[in-house]
């Protein structure tokens, strides 16, 4: 008997999953998949990875495929673009975990503003604060010196 659930609230995935479908991505040579899409190509290899890790449980291997895939479309936001950009690979793991357990309507997806203040708030638990750092990365005393 197939089993069903309601892609208008996709139930949660395990972050592992995701990531180990993340893992094969960027073994292929496509860790930029965050950045610039994924193609059919990429996208058959995730489902692949998931579906080995879920023969029992299908239903949990669609869940984490659904989860996958709005992944990749939520970050093809500007401002979750600039975040990458701007954390470089820190960013994949908590990425990861706030896809794996967000609320997702599989018709919509993620919704990006929540999260970008997800992602955010979880790399700032993981920030430690040098004093002195400007964003020009000049140190407080020597910025006004001539």
């Amino acid at each position: 008997m197939a089993t069903t659930f309601d892609i208008s609230d996709v139930p949660a995935a395990d972050a592992a999953d995701l990531g180990a479908a993340m893992q094969a991505l960027i073994e292929n040579g496509r860790a930029l998949v965050l950045l610039n899409g994924a193609s059919a190509d990429d996208l058959d290899a995730a489902c692949a990875v998931l579906q080995n890790r879920h023969r029992a449980t299908p239903h949990s291997s669609l869940a984490a495929v659904i989860r996958f895939r709005h992944l990749i479309e939520v970050f093809a936001t500007r401002r979750l673009q600039q975040l990458l950009l701007d954390t470089g690979y820190a960013a994949i793991a908590p990425a990861l975990a706030v896809a794996a357990c967000m609320r997702l309507n599989g018709h919509r997806g993620f919704n990006p503003q929540l999260f970008l203040l997800e992602l955010s708030a979880a790399l700032a638990d993981n920030v430690i604060a040098m004093e002195g750092y400007r964003r020009d990365h000049a140190p407080r005393e020597h910025r006004y010196a001539a």
